[in-house]
This record gives C-alpha cells, sequence and structure tokens, in this order.
C-alpha cells in the first residue's frame, strides 16, 4: 500500500483531499493528514476572529472522513527527505511514499527588534486567538497599532472598527498610499472607508523598532495600548529549515510538475512554493489541482504532460466591515456592497461545499 502524506490541512492539501475521495484515490493509495489542529481553518478570516466580529467555530471546517484517510495531529518537527520520514514533537515519525508539503507561512519581521516579541499575530489560529483576547480586553479609549496595510491590515482595522468603536486605530503604511500596487480609484476608496470611520493611516512609515507598548516610526516614538503585526510573511520554520533549493524570499524552488528537483515524490504547494504570483488561498488550490493530476499519472506509470497551463487567479477580494468592501476581479476594480457580497458569497461556497 503506498502512502501519501500531506502537511498540513490548508487550502492546497484540502483541495488535493476534495479531488481525491471519495473515488478518484488508487485501491492501493493510502492518506495520512498531519497538522496541529484537528480541523481545517478559514485562514481568510483570522482578522475577524481577532476583532470579535466572527466566533472560533465560524473559521473551522471538519476535515473529511474516508476508511483510507488517517489523522496524525501534533506539531511537525523535521522532514527528512532522505529517510522518507516526518518528525513530530513527542511522537512517532510518519512514513511516506509520496509528500505534499503545504505547511503555510508566518510572520516575517524583517529583523525589527521587538517585533516578534512585542506584537501580536493573526498567521495562525492560535495566535488570533490570543490577539482577539488582548484587542477586546483593552478598555475603551485604547490606541491599537496595526503594522502592514496589506489585506490583512486593511481587513483587520476595518472589522476592528465596527467591532469597537471606541478604540483608537493607527494603520501604518509603507507606501505613499494605501494598496499601492492598485487602481487609484480602489485606493482612494478603502482610504476614504478608513477617513469616514476615524481610522488613522500613517503613510510612508517605516517602523525600525518595537518596545513593550511603543512603536519607533522613523525617528518618531508612538504610544499604543496594543500592536498587531501584519507587515509581511516567510515559509513556515520547518520549511525554511530543508536542505532544498529555495528562492530569494525563502520559498522552495519546483520543477513544472510541482515537485522539488532532486525528489519526485516530495511536492510543495501553497504559501512554501516558488510560483510567480503572490501566494494566496486560490493559488494554493489551482496548484493543488496540478498536483493532484500528476499524482494519478505517476501512480499509473503514465507519461506526465510537457507542460501544465498557467493557473489562471480570477483576482482578489477585501472586506471594509460588513457592509463594504473592494476588490480587483478580472482587472476591474468593484467597491462597495457589490464587493462584499461577493466576498461572502465565495467564503460560503467554500466552506459548506469544501468539508
Amino acid at each position: 500500500m503506498k502512502q501519501l502524506v500531506l502537511l498540513g490541512g490548508g487550502y492546497g492539501n484540502m483541495r488535493v483531499l476534495l479531488r481525491l475521495l471519495p473515488n478518484q484515490l488508487p485501491e492501493d493509495v493510502s492518506i495520512t493528514l498531519v497538522d496541529r489542529v484537528p480541523y481545517h481553518c478559514l485562514k481568510t478570516e483570522y482578522y475577524a476572529l481577532a476583532a470579535g466580529t466572527i466566533s472560533d467555530q465560524h473559521v473551522r471546517v471538519d476535515f473529511p472522513e474516508h476508511p483510507r484517510l488517517s489523522t496524525r495531529f501534533g506539531e511537525i518537527t523535521e522532514i527528512d527527505i532522505e529517510n522518507k520520514l516526518i518528525h513530530l514533537e513527542d511522537q512517532e515519525p510518519v512514513s511516506y511514499d509520496d509528500l505534499i508539503v503545504g505547511l503555510g507561512c508566518e510572520d516575517k519581521y524583517h529583523n525589527v527588534p521587538g517585533a516578534d516579541e512585542f506584537t501580536y499575530s493573526i498567521q495562525s489560529i492560535e495566535k488570533s486567538r490570543r490577539t482577539y483576547e488582548s484587542l477586546c480586553n483593552l478598555p475603551a479609549g485604547k490606541i491599537v497599532g496595526i503594522v502592514g496595510a496589506g489585506l490583512s491590515g486593511i481587513e483587520l482595522a476595518s472589522e476592528l472598527r465596527e467591532s469597537r468603536s471606541d478604540l483608537k486605530i493607527k494603520l501604518f503604511d509603507r507606501g505613499p498610499r494605501i494598496l499601492n500596487a492598485f487602481p487609484e480609484r480602489l485606493s482612494a476608496y478603502v482610504h476614504k472607508w478608513f477617513e469616514d470611520n476615524d481610522v488613522e493611516i500613517v503613510n510612508g512609515a517605516n517602523i525600525t523598532k518595537v518596545e513593550p507598548n511603543t512603536l519607533h516610526n522613523h525617528e518618531e516614538q508612538i504610544y499604543c495600548d496594543a500592536i498587531v503585526w501584519t507587515a509581511g510573511i516567510q515559509p513556515n520554520r520547518v520549511v525554511r529549515n530543508m536542505d532544498v533549493e529555495k528562492d530569494r524570499q525563502g520559498r522552495v524552488v519546483l520543477t513544472k510538475h510541482h515537485n522539488i528537483p532532486i525528489d519526485e515524490h516530495v511536492y510543495v504547494v501553497g504559501d512554501c512554493a516558488s510560483l510567480p504570483h503572490a501566494p494566496s488561498a486560490q493559488l494554493a488550490e489551482g496548484q493543488a489541482e496540478q498536483i493532484v493530476q500528476i499524482l494519478l499519472k505517476r501512480w499509473k506509470n503514465e507519461p506526465l504532460p510537457e507542460e501544465l497551463p498557467t493557473i489562471k487567479l480570477k483576482g482578489i477580494l477585501g472586506s471594509l466591515g460588513k457592509k463594504h468592501g473592494f476588490g480587483l476581479v478580472n482587472d476591474r476594480s468593484i467597491t462597495g456592497r457589490v464587493a462584499r457580497l461577493m466576498k461572502s458569497g465565495v467564503l460560503w461556497m467554500y466552506k459548506y461545499h469544501n468539508g
């Protein structure tokens, strides 16, 4: 019996399970899923969990069940490619014949002193819970600093504004305007929403140091009662420790068939993979679709395709609280209630058709 091991129950490996189960999995293959927690987490919604506008259960989806799918829950400490073993903390290792690494990402602190120690995070469900506890226990009138005005920072700031109208929120953005890489119309809409809702945007920010309750922006010291870091990501520590070729961002370089060049049985999906697009749930799912095709052909000893089609991304959608949103779909800017309804619809479809 061949053993396919999936590391991480994120968007990529959930799509692998969706495509292989219940009927595509060959009779001589079984699957072991390894994760920290016993459920799939909707990471794109962690901002709302941290802000206190949704419950913990809202971001959890049960893993699928199948007679040849088993689960192991624990902390992965090492991927041993030479011996085909996955080492777990205080547990027996897991052996594999084929491996898909989908361990996601962690915060990247850009060597800013104190950033790791003195800021909160929304990069895992455990960290999002701690962030929720900190933010929602703040007394009225306190100051929350959010470092990083990408999608996560914007959604957290807007959701927190709706959850806690009594707090003062400062959003620190490195660029000259918020969402600098997006069309100016979309950027202006988001900026105006923050102005209308009394969220302070600090453009041209450069956080050089973090101390307890203090951000150093250039030469200025800014007091905050709580600080949340949303200013960049990097591959999971276990992947960073793998002795394989990586790109400048530390992501694993792959062949055109999504496996590492030195081993056709080891695939990497999602945030840890070196791909031509920025990491996203949508990209991980598109990559997973192709990995399943490759696995099925290899298991049947069929020739692999010379080229795989380019993964097409439909766009990006973000929320500004519960009633407003923004997005770029097929290179077209969408703002307001329509964008928010579209995001809610995508989430509903995913949550109720993937478990």
